[in-house]
């Protein structure tokens, strides 16, 4: 019997997106939003950088505002280039070779580069760290049902904090030549706990000795600390690790999952970039077909307006360098929040210790709340956060954040820490 599409099984709601829905139809004036990963300034609005208003100026001047017609299948070559610069530096040339395809944001590179990886590199397995952006798992279940889907130690509760050893022994024992690792460049979602340089460089070596392939998502570069050199530290590290004895003892290679909506606040413009990099003596055109192919198949060819803002913003120094001031404040003002949060949470007794508030880093932070605790705050105090308590400190300021760390208090000392 043919099957009928009446009786596809119903799926739950996409937890991020409903977090959003519910938040917007509370009518609770004193609703506070900790779950949307996108920033918002100290009145809790949308914050349209002062950088991207200068592009928009540029962009609106140029004879090329009214050509609309399609970019090419690759993307808007000057946006590769800047993007690719950004987030790799001065790379190697005599080393290795970057493919680069414009994706639709960090999503589209993510399934871009399983699709490719699943057909062309056929590992057997996908290590993704538990926890991680819930995407990654649905993306490599769509794009490659065929790869194992294995999660690697990330988090250690006790601690609230990297359980670097986990991490690397499971590497070490389970993972084999040719499996895809993914790795958070700056700003792990939703922990927000990186590796330290030393982690990262030992890492690096056990990726080189087993022969791993490194597959980078970087959502946050440069609104991490504030500064995107400091923020692609570990991306440019492995690239200098794996191609630096060049051809015929390195890897297969490694990837990079770019996005601009977080760092340049371009998220509904969904403008990012998948970046290939391979050895030097790896024939570049069989691999870029592949990646023609996909991109025919799946969108054609990608947008335009929003890669002209990161191209305006990333190739007019005078831009740039207000752009850099926008990651600055944004930085800084997460920054403030967490500290702000963390003394007023502790003036209350019996909560416990919450420096890991300050010492993570970037949008997110893994607060230790349990789902009871997540429910709690939700229905008695109308605060909205991940059930695995992960908050998004944008959506705290100094006119809330009395009233949030009063109903954490509370709701951690009913149900304990």
């Amino acid at each position: 019997m043919a099957a009928r599409i009446a009786d596809a099984p119903i799926l739950p709601r996409d937890e991020a997106f409903a977090i959003t829905l519910d938040f917007q139809s509370d009518p609770t004036p004193e609703k506070v939003s900790l779950g949307a990963g996108v920033y918002r300034d100290e009145n809790s609005e949308p914050w349209i950088l002062p950088s991207i208003k200068m592009a928009k100026s540029v962009v609106e001047r140029s004879l090329d505002l009214n050509n609309h017609e399609y970019l090419p299948i690759a993307g808007f070559d000057p946006f590769l280039k800047v993007a690719r610069e950004l987030v790799l530096g001065n790379y190697n040339t005599s080393n290795s070779h970057v493919l680069s395809i414009q994706t639709i944001s960090g999503t589209g590179a993510n399934h871009l580069g399983a699709l490719f990886l699943a057909q062309q590199l056929r590992p057997r397995n996908v290590f993704i760290s538990d926890p991680t952006w819930g995407n990654h798992f649905l993306i490599w279940q769509t794009a490659a049902p065929h790869v194992i889907q294995e999660k690697y130690p990330y988090y250690d509760a006790q601690t609230r904090a990297l359980n670097f050893e986990g991490m690397t022994s499971m590497l070490e024992n389970a993972a084999t030549e040719g499996d895809v690792v993914i790795l958070h460049a700056c700003a792990h979602n939703p922990t927000g706990i990186d590796p330290t340089r030393d982690q990262w460089r030992s890492l690096a070596q056990v990726f080189k000795r087993k022969k791993l392939f490194p597959f980078f998502d970087s959502a946050y570069q440069g609104f991490a600390t504030g500064d995107p050199e400091e923020d692609a530290w570990a991306v440019r590290h492995f690239h200098e690790v794996l191609f630096e004895d060049g051809p015929g003892n390195t890897p297969q290679g490694m990837c990079i999952a770019q996005s601009f909506a977080k760092n340049m606040g371009l998220y509904g413009e969904r403008v990012g970039a998948f970046h290939l990099v391979l050895p030097q003596d790896t024939p570049s055109t069989g691999p870029y077909s592949q990646l023609l192919r996909l991109v025919r198949a799946e969108i054609s060819n990608p947008p335009l307006y929003g890669c002209r803002l990161v191209y305006t913003v990333l190739s007019n120094p005078t831009i740039r360098a207000v752009w850099y001031e926008d990651l600055r404040k944004m930085a800084g003002r997460i920054k403030g929040v967490r500290s702000m949060l963390k003394q007023e949470i502790e003036k209350h007794e019996n909560v416990g210790d919450w420096t890991h508030l300050t010492s993570q880093i970037g949008m997110f932070s893994f607060t230790g709340l349990s789902k009871d605790q997540v429910q709690r705050l939700r229905d008695k105090h109308h605060i909205y956060l991940m059930s695995n308590g992960r908050v998004s400190l944008s959506g705290a300021n100094e006119g809330n954040v009395k009233c949030i760390a009063d109903a954490i208090a509370e709701v951690v000392q009913e149900h304990g820490t």
